[in-house]
């Protein structure tokens, strides 16, 4: 108990703001998957259930807002409203002039510490607001993490169709935090005090930030309590996306991949091994072992890496190893949020070696075998998605989902190094 909980007897704001119809939603929807193993993974992570029959498609009903062509792409903005919480915005990307149905890609946006904006990070938008009134995404982010680069838009130039969506707690779906719990509002009372000390004027999305980092544990406590998990419920985000994207116009719904960066990638890495729609994914900057994280790197990383009960299913690397699709993971060797032992434990189990650090003690479900579909690859970088790791990462999803557009093979990078 804190002193703030101690207080008088004060009206408590809601912690959910937003989310009030999540534990009665939750309580009524579960995810049921296709297969024993898929089933045991969402019942670990607590996945709500997007409605359908088993063994259905969910049916997400989206709206088309606008759509402009640019830059040699039609960019559209959809939103869709889900069984609980705010609705979704996400932004459609596709090849103009594209006939015939295309490979299509679900990009992942990553954590990033900003959760005031979602996926407009990943995409160029044709006059930086998307139509939709809303304050422009930080481009230094694009800058630092991305290579200065829109991913999804990128991707659409390189003859895939992509759709990007702002994820549970990101963009529209974050939470409504006005007023601020008790908790948040005293790590924003010190924060607040710093910024007046250092003479700073904070944005309204920087002050968003700094409340919802703080408000991020607040999710994980209420997601516990309803039975589902902070990855759990992005998971089931995830999902909806990806039965939009499949039904969506132009769309091969039998060649549909995903990918994503930090975050992203552990979101990929999730939804790959929950669906059996996924082909082939790219995870960036997000493969390590568990064991690696103790006891110095546990605070370098969220909530969405981070699910109770999922270490009784074995480590992370054996995510990979429950789906068939197809996996590229690009290492950073000089990532701060992970350490290299780790990385290299985690590829050697992938490519069925003898980890040379902690050995793994993760499990796959009974009859379940790896797929021998894995590719690692590492850079000398820190944890960044560079052009040069994107243009493999399109190369290797090309491979596998044959995009009609001919994709230009990865530029050699005096980065890279042997694995």
């Amino acid at each position: 108990m804190t002193a703030v909980d101690a207080a008088g007897p004060r009206a408590r704001p809601g912690a959910l703001g937003g989310y009030e119809d999540w534990p009665a939603y939750m309580s009524r929807h579960h995810h049921r998957a296709d297969s024993d193993a898929r089933q045991e993974l969402a019942d670990a992570l607590g996945v709500p259930g997007v409605p359908a029959d088993l063994g259905s498609p969910p049916n997400v009903e989206y709206t088309v807002h606008w759509e402009k062509k640019h830059d040699g792409v039609i960019t559209s903005f959809l939103s869709w409203q889900l069984g609980f919480g705010p609705r979704t915005s996400a932004w459609f990307v596709r090849p103009a002039g594209a006939t015939g149905p295309l490979p299509a890609l679900l990009a992942l946006h990553c954590h990033g510490g900003i959760k005031y904006y979602g996926a407009e990070r990943l995409v160029a938008l044709p006059d930086e607001s998307g139509g939709t009134g809303a304050v422009m995404p930080p481009l230094e982010e694009r800058a630092r993490l991305y290579g200065g680069r829109a991913l999804a838009t990128w991707l659409a130039q390189q003859g895939f169709a992509v759709l990007a969506h702002d994820a549970f707690m990101w963009g529209s779906r974050r939470f409504r935090l006005d007023p601020l719990p008790w908790r948040t509002a005293g790590v924003m009372n010190g924060q607040e005090a710093l910024w007046r000390q250092a003479g700073v004027e904070p944005s309204a999305p920087e002050r968003y930030d700094a409340a919802a980092a703080a408000h991020e544990e607040t999710a994980a406590k209420a997601a516990a309590l309803v039975g589902s998990s902070v990855a759990g419920t992005v998971a089931h985000d995830d999902l909806a996306a990806l039965s939009v994207l499949a039904a969506l116009p132009g769309v091969d719904a039998g060649r549909l991949g995903c990918l994503g960066f930090s975050g992203g990638g552990g979101r990929a890495l999730v939804l790959a091994a929950l669906s059996p729609l996924i082909r082939s994914y790219v995870v960036t900057c997000m493969m390590t072992t568990f064991a690696s994280l103790l006891p110095a790197y546990l605070d370098a990383h969220s909530w969405l890496l981070h699910s109770p009960g999922l270490t009784r299913l074995g480590d992370w690397p054996d995510l990979a190893k429950r789906s068939e699709a197809r996996v590229l993971v690009q290492y950073a060797l000089d990532d701060p949020l992970f350490p290299e032992q780790g990385m290299r434990d985690a590829h050697a189990y992938l490519s069925g070696q003898s980890p040379t650090g902690q050995l793994l003690t993760g499990h796959l479900p009974a009859g379940q075998s790896p797929s021998g579909q894995y590719t690692g690859s590492f850079w000398q970088e820190p944890h960044v998605f560079t052009p040069a790791m994107q243009e493999e990462a399109a190369a290797f999803l090309a491979s596998a989902l044959q995009p009609r557009h001919p994709i230009n093979p990865p530029v050699p990078d005096r980065t890279r190094t042997d694995s």
